[in-house]
């Protein structure tokens, strides 16, 4: 076996007690790292996708509240928790889809309301602890869910949907950790790469990581999906997902569904790679899924430049979702997880 090398891109950093993003909505052109000092910075990084990807949001938000919990000049730990608890309200509302946000913030407001601290210092240390080790453990899931894929994909051609790399999570990804890990096996791999649009993230962001990697990559427009299936150039479509529901129902990047689609009908497998921390234990099914919509700007214009018509109108989800039916299996850090999806899962929460 092949060792493992480090991720090729982390999407954020703790430098000397400071936390660092890197500035996704400048890449490929850019990389610029921003200081985040205050809450409403992080929910403004999160809310305009300088982050995105639903565990990296969730690392992001463990991250303000530990912004919070520096900034707070309070003396007493029963005033602190109030502000912790303000502040993680704030960085939850920033984006209704990903699970993961709210997950992080409900982990480390439980985990240091579970405690009786002497001191707010004392306290202020246990948030950051907290926010550092949901970052290490997902690192370390997303290494497993790699590991996991890379076994079942066996190299060959693989269709990828937005992005679900080291920028959507710790550093590793989800859906393309299993393409890295193949990779890194030396397994023969090949990916095409949907653009994603409107915003483009899988011909900003997966262009630019596979690249970082030196994985051969193929971009197509997402209209050229059903095309490449029905060549029969691709061997398994992988995507990652937002939220999964109990059934198995997926909500991911818009477009998601439409792969799901196109894969059954030309009997290609289609993977979803998740942490399960992704999982909506209490969201019975799909129709559960909050659904966000973005401004009509992101359909109207092309960094800047208009393309449709004055008085044009715009709807614009950000997700799609995808029935469980349609999902070939879920690969998580746990293992590879096929139907039936709500039994199945729900071993994992046991």
């Amino acid at each position: 076996m092949s060792e493992i090398p480090p991720p090729p891109v982390q999407p954020l950093r703790e430098r000397d007690g400071k936390v660092e993003l890197l500035d996704q909505t400048l890449l490929p052109d850019k990389e610029r790292w921003i200081h985040i000092e205050t809450v409403e910075q992080m929910r403004e990084a999160i809310q305009s996708l300088r982050i995105r990807g639903a565990p990296a949001i969730g690392i992001a938000a463990a991250y303000g509240l530990a912004i919070a919990a520096s900034n707070s000049d309070v003396t007493a730990t029963s005033n602190l928790l109030a502000d912790l608890d303000a502040a993680g309200a704030r960085l939850a509302s920033a984006r209704p889809t990903a699970v993961n946000l709210g997950w992080a913030v409900k982990r480390v407001l439980g985990h240091v309301a579970s405690t009786t601290y002497g001191s707010t210092e004392a306290l202020r240390d246990a948030v950051w602890t907290e926010a550092r080790a949901i970052m290490s453990e997902d690192l370390n899931m997303c290494r497993r869910i790699g590991l996991a894929g890379a076994e079942l994909l066996q190299g060959g051609s693989v269709l990828t949907h937005c992005n679900t790399g080291g920028l959507a999570t710790a550093g590793y990804g989800t859906a393309l950790a299993t393409i890295f890990m193949a990779h890194a096996l030396g397994q023969d791999i090949h990916v095409y790469i949907d653009e994603t649009r409107p915003l483009l993230q899988g011909a900003r962001l997966n262009t630019w990581e596979l690249s970082k990697a030196g994985i051969q990559s193929t971009l197509i427009t997402d209209n050229m999906a059903a095309t490449v299936l029905a060549r029969g150039d691709v061997q398994a479509a992988v995507v990652g997902a937002d939220r999964v529901a109990a059934n198995g129902d997926v909500a991911n990047k818009i477009g998601t569904l439409g792969v799901a689609i196109l894969a059954r009908h030309y009997d290609v497998p289609f993977y979803v790679a998740i942490p399960t921390s992704t999982i909506d234990f209490d969201c019975p099914d799909g129709r559960g899924i909050p659904i966000e919509e973005r401004a009509p700007a992101e359909v109207l214009e092309f960094r800047g430049a208009r393309t449709a018509a004055a008085g044009t109108e715009v709807y614009n989800p950000a997700f799609d979702v995808t029935p469980a039916e349609l999902v070939s299996a879920i690969i998580t850090e746990h293992g590879v997880i096929r139907p039936p999806y709500r039994e199945n899962l729900a071993k994992l929460k046991r």
